[in-house]
């Protein structure tokens, strides 16, 4: 989602390094820069103003302008800003009343009832039962939706009652009576907020006094997400946000603003479309992640998810000796499909050049396993052993050409010199204590 504002930076923080210190002149020139590059991306313009306000203060200060490493000092500076904007990270309150209540509210089409599985997911992972509640009388699909969601995810869906207030009360006895310790509300929407709407849900929150009140807003609407949450703030109150379709390539102005202009925290992340892509949301990896940092501790967080310990450990030790072979590269790959597309792992990473040369589409992934699985157990284990004669016989069993064998090779090649480093990387914050001990 921050391609466009992250390379916007990247330029802007290359030429500041290219000074070999920094003067008041060329830290106003760069935060000018940052301020475009923030306007474009949708952010808000008062959130901009604050911004760029509070950074130059801090840039102008000692600690950047005398510093050995100014121009690194002052990226550190942006980034301590961005996760003031962002807010601190904060987690799903949990009642000492079961069950917890959570009311999920949003405009229509904002990902709701997705979000009400993706949310029930995630607290069945912690071992909480959860039950699903449709409070939407006006779309039938909703409540077919959901039903079809909860038989997915194992979960049990409740939507018994003539009005949304009658079905939200039920819900709480059915909960107690079947042992959930949540209950998942997933509230009617509307096209456009209304008054009727509005009333609607106030009279449900002082009903049944919910342990927390999310908002689903659509990160591709921009700014119109940041007016969104003000009036849903105003009116009924809100505990915090869960932002969909931040796989998007949309501008992503929306994260940047709704903090500071709500007060309420972002609590999570919807990645994409299945019922597993939905994140925590971490203000100072995000932030990282719009510097080009990349986000390496949540990437690894991920991957123990599918990793076995032993199975990591015997990975990084073949690649410490250079014995990482062709085998080990689609074993990864395929583990990679599980993970997401390559795009989204690659957006976890630091910004390399190296990275921008690998093609990312599924058809590639498809292509390199048929090349693999044509060559000999041999030749996966040992590459540098495939000659002319090898590649075509490689090309004419996986229906590709021996120019594209060649190019899978070179590829090989760029993964082991990435991986390497990773591990290098990893082990570097491990010993600093930043990574689990399997790094």
């Amino acid at each position: 989602m921050f391609e466009r504002l992250r390379d916007r930076l990247a330029v802007t923080f290359k030429k500041l390094r290219g000074h070999g210190y920094l003067t008041e002149r060329n830290i106003r020139e760069a935060l000018r820069e940052v301020k475009i590059a923030l306007l474009e991306a949708d952010v808000n313009y008062k959130v901009v103003k604050e911004f760029v306000e509070r950074t130059l203060e801090k840039a102008l200060g000692d600690r950047v302008l005398k510093s050995v490493t100014p121009g690194q000092q002052f990226i550190k500076v942006v980034h301590e800003e961005l996760v003031n904007i962002l807010g601190e990270r904060k987690g799903l309150k949990k009642s000492s009343v079961l069950p917890s209540i959570y009311m999920m509210v949003g405009i229509q089409g904002s990902g709701k009832t997705t979000t009400c599985g993706k949310l029930g997911l995630m607290l069945k992972k912690e071992g909480i039962k959860s039950l699903l509640v449709s409070t939407d009388t006006r779309r039938p699909a909703a409540k077919e939706q959901l039903k079809m969601i909860g038989e997915k995810l194992d979960l049990p869906v409740f939507c018994e009652g003539e009005t949304p207030l009658a079905i939200t009360v039920n819900s709480i006895q059915q909960a107690r009576q079947i042992g959930a310790e949540a209950v998942i509300l997933d509230t009617q929407g509307r096209l456009h907020i209304d008054e009727e709407l509005m009333e609607e849900l106030k009279s449900m929150k002082e009903r049944v006094n919910p342990t927390e009140t999310l908002l689903v807003a659509d990160a591709m609407t921009g700014q119109d997400a940041v007016n969104i949450a003000q009036k849903f703030n105003d009116f009924i109150g809100l505990d915090g946000i869960i932002l969909t379709k931040m796989d998007s390539d949309a501008r992503g102005g929306a994260a940047l603003s709704m903090r500071m202009v709500t007060g309420c925290p972002i609590k999570f992340v919807g990645i994409g479309e299945k019922l597993e892509d939905l994140e925590v949301f971490y203000p100072d990896r995000m932030a990282s992640r719009i510097l080009g940092m990349g986000d390496v501790v949540s990437l690894v967080e991920k991957a123990q998810e599918i990793e076995e310990k032993e199975e990591a450990e015997r990975l990084i030790k073949k690649i410490k000796v250079d014995e990482f072979n062709l085998e080990d590269f689609l074993s990864q790959l395929q583990k990679m499909k599980r993970l997401g597309s390559l795009e989204k792992i690659m957006d976890y990473l630091p910004h390399s050049p190296d990275f921008k040369t690998l093609p990312l589409s599924p058809e590639h992934y498809r292509r390199v396993e048929a090349i693999i699985l044509s060559m000999t157990p041999e030749e996966r284990r040992n590459p540098r052993i495939i000659d002319g004669s090898r590649k075509k016989r490689i090309a004419r069993g996986s229906g590709t050409t021996v120019q594209e064998v060649n190019q899978l090779l070179k590829q090989f090649q760029q993964a082991r010199k990435i991986m390497k480093e990773m591990v290098k990387y990893g082990g570097m914050m491990k010993s600093k204590g930043w990574l689990p001990r399997i790094g």
